[in-house]
């Protein structure tokens, strides 16, 4: 993720320029084209050709797909000095009765500080506490979605010098209404040192802005750390959000790229993402305050819970590592070697035998099978920096010794001039304007064959033609992945970006799902890669558009197999970015007679009634995809592209119909 400052006077002149672009240069009415599909010249599509990049950005994770529902859990936000701040925690009754303060007495080596609550007043005496008692409470990441019938599992660490009478509770935003309670009591034996506490709370009603809260009524000083609260009902009981992962699982991602970006590099290195940090035993990683996006995350979704993300999506995993780079400071190549090794040992831990020193961390933490891991990226955007390169070839040559099949990408584009340096794969970022973006359906069309291929990691229409997440946006980003797909011999990976944003903490826009502390919500950018998902392995199509304004229309052609209803279908897929209707004249060659079955096609078509639609918590499905019959289907059929829409037909056709043999397709759209 690029992390850049654009000024509003050259938005807005780029807006301008692109409306006018989109508005006034396809302004011909009763426009007409023809398609042609020619299935005897086809090539096949990498397996891996579209998926998602994860990066702990707009509390993508913390807070987000990440099933934590306390923020700053184990008061380390504020940093190792004492006393720090504990935000978003904050007090339950008047200084009178309650003091609250941090020092480093936990018994975690990693994360010293903890919670210390002296406790003044008492269930008798001359300072009654008042009623439901004094404490501590915490909020969530902008409030806790508790919902009726579902159980939450609360962990903490307590330590007091004297016995203990404490309520855990789930609580509405006031503490007014009680969602879920439970009582800890304990001797004063029981904790004099540090305890683990465990229960499990049933809500009772739902409130979708709740917080926990740790109260009592007794006299004394207590100790808390390390507090946790998680839903039972992650997905496969591995911490992710359910409805946050089922949106993912919905576009099938053949990849998952992660945990940055920006992330990865940090402002300073001391800030920057380092795996041995997020591994084991939650309780026990120290968390790190990511200084690009400015917040910070207990690191419960680390690299082990990004390698089983991706078992669990059924992609490959794609970890891209810090190189000794940051955004401010870089290690010299001549002392970069620790790195390289944090590098080696990282990709032990994912792949390493049970018996191998990482491995067997891997293994403690319940995977005793090694992670699919085949691919790496040595740093993020880092190609320009001086020392990027001679920290590069270390990398490269010590990870092609180790494990020879691992796939490299390098930072560098190799899109229009080769590398001057060995990779498998080289990275591709851009965001832009919609016009912008749409125009480089033909990036890759005069790219070389030989050598690396492409990895369009991060790609975006960006400024004012996104806005929040506008059809605008995702019509000129589908024409752009249509022209991926054409070149899928020279590109092999391509993945949106951001891929989560909280409502509350957007740090960039667009992205392509939008979630708050109970809903979340596709945007058109999300939908479109929907129109996608089938694509990575299938039959790239000769597909050949012949109009008057090749400009304004896109289009692709594959044949796909749906394994789950044994149906072979070939699809096509065409973006109408003008803002005349066109009249399309459709035709297959190469398919025997009679291949295309009278009943079972349909017409899938995202569009709206205006380019900068966008969806929203209150109208979620403003712009998605609509699906209808398709009564006309067959090898030669007319069919409509409504102004400014993107359209997929489905032709159901007879299984092993299609006699094709390999050969290079063309590339010109006219």
């Amino acid at each position: 993720m690029a992390f850049s400052k654009v000024s509003c006077s050259v938005l807005l002149l780029c807006f301008f320029i692109g409306t006018c672009s989109v508005y006034q240069c396809f302004a011909d009415a009763n426009l007409t084209a023809k398609l042609l599909v020619d299935v005897s010249h086809a090539q096949s599509i990498p397996p891996t050709l579209f998926g998602i990049f994860f990066e702990e950005i707009n509390h993508a994770g913390a807070g987000g797909l990440w099933a934590e529902l306390v923020s700053n859990r184990g008061f380390e936000a504020g940093g190792q000095n004492t006393p720090s701040n504990i935000d978003p925690w904050s007090t339950i009754g008047g200084e009178s009765s309650l003091i609250v303060s941090t020092d480093r007495s936990s018994c975690f080596d990693r994360n010293k500080v903890a919670l210390r609550m002296d406790v003044l007043c008492d269930s008798q005496g001359s300072n009654i506490c008042p009623a439901g008692g004094v404490g501590v409470y915490n909020p969530g990441f902008w409030g806790m979605d508790i919902i009726e019938g579902k159980s939450y599992k609360v962990v903490f660490y307590i330590r007091s010098l004297d016995s203990v009478d404490l309520s855990v509770s789930l609580t509405s935003s006031n503490g007014l209404q009680m969602l879920a309670t439970a009582k800890v009591v304990a001797s004063a034996s029981d904790v004099s040192n540090w305890t683990r506490v465990e229960t499990l709370l049933e809500a009772k009603a739902t409130n979708h802005n709740a917080r926990l809260q740790l109260t009592t009524s007794r006299k004394g000083v207590i100790w808390f750390d390390q507090v946790s609260a998680m839903p039972l009902d992650t997905n496969k009981g591995h911490g992710f959000r359910n409805e946050h992962f089922q949106m993912l699982a919905d576009i099938k991602p053949r990849f998952v790229r992660f945990p940055g970006g920006c992330f990865v590099e940090g402002e300073w290195l001391r800030n920057a993402f380092r795996w041995k940090e997020t591994i084991g035993p939650w309780e026990e990683r120290p968390g790190h305050f990511g200084d690009v996006w400015m917040y910070w995350t207990d690191d419960g979704l680390g690299y082990f819970e990004f390698l089983q993300l991706a078992e669990d999506l059924g992609s490959l995993p794609i970890w891209v590592f810090n190189n000794g780079i940051s955004h401010n400071d870089q290690v010299d190549t001549s002392v970069v070697s620790p790195f390289v090794q944090e590098a080696l040992d990282g990709i032990e831990f994912a792949r390493g035998d049970p018996s191998s020193k990482w491995g067997s961390v891997r293994a403690a933490m319940g995977h005793p099978e090694p992670f699919d891991l085949r691919y790496v990226a040595i740093g993020n955007e880092d190609c320009g920096k001086k020392n990027y390169r001679g920290n590069y070839l270390k990398f490269y040559d010590a990870i092609t010794r180790v494990y020879p099949d691992i796939k490299i990408i390098s930072n560098c584009d190799g899109s229009s001039r080769p590398l001057d340096h060995p990779a498998h794969f080289y990275d591709f970022h851009i965001y832009t304007s919609a016009n912008d973006l749409f125009s480089m359906n033909h990036k890759f069309d005069h790219t070389s064959r030989n050598g690396p291929k492409a990895f369009v990691s991060e790609y975006a229409v960006t400024g004012k033609d996104a806005g929040t997440g506008s059809l605008l946006a995702a019509l000129a980003e589908a024409g752009f992945l249509l022209g991926l797909e054409k070149n899928s011999d020279v590109v092999s990976m391509a993945s949106y970006a951001p891929l989560f944003v909280h409502a509350n903490d957007r740090r960039w826009n667009p992205d392509a799902i939008v979630f708050n502390s109970s809903h979340l919500y596709g945007t058109p950018s999300y939908w479109v890669q929907q129109f996608f998902r089938e694509s990575s392995g299938a039959t790239l199509l000769n597909a050949t558009i012949q109009t008057d304004s090749p400009a304004s229309i896109v289009a692709s052609a594959i044949a796909w197999e749906d394994s789950k209803n044994e149906k072979s279908y070939l699809r096509i897929k065409v973006v109408n970015f003008g803002s005349n209707s066109v009249q399309l004249k459709v035709s297959v060659d190469g398919l025997e007679p009679n291949s295309i079955k009278g009943s079972g096609s349909t017409k899938t078509q995202l569009t709206s009634t205006n380019l900068m639609d966008e969806n929203s918590f209150q109208e979620p499905n403003k712009v998605v995809p609509k699906q209808s019959p398709l009564d006309n289907a067959g090898e030669n059929m007319d069919v409509v592209l409504t102004p400014h829409s993107f359209t997929s037909f489905d032709l159901l056709r007879e299984s092993g119909s299609i006699k094709m043999k390999t050969d290079s397709l063309s590339r010109s759209s006219i």
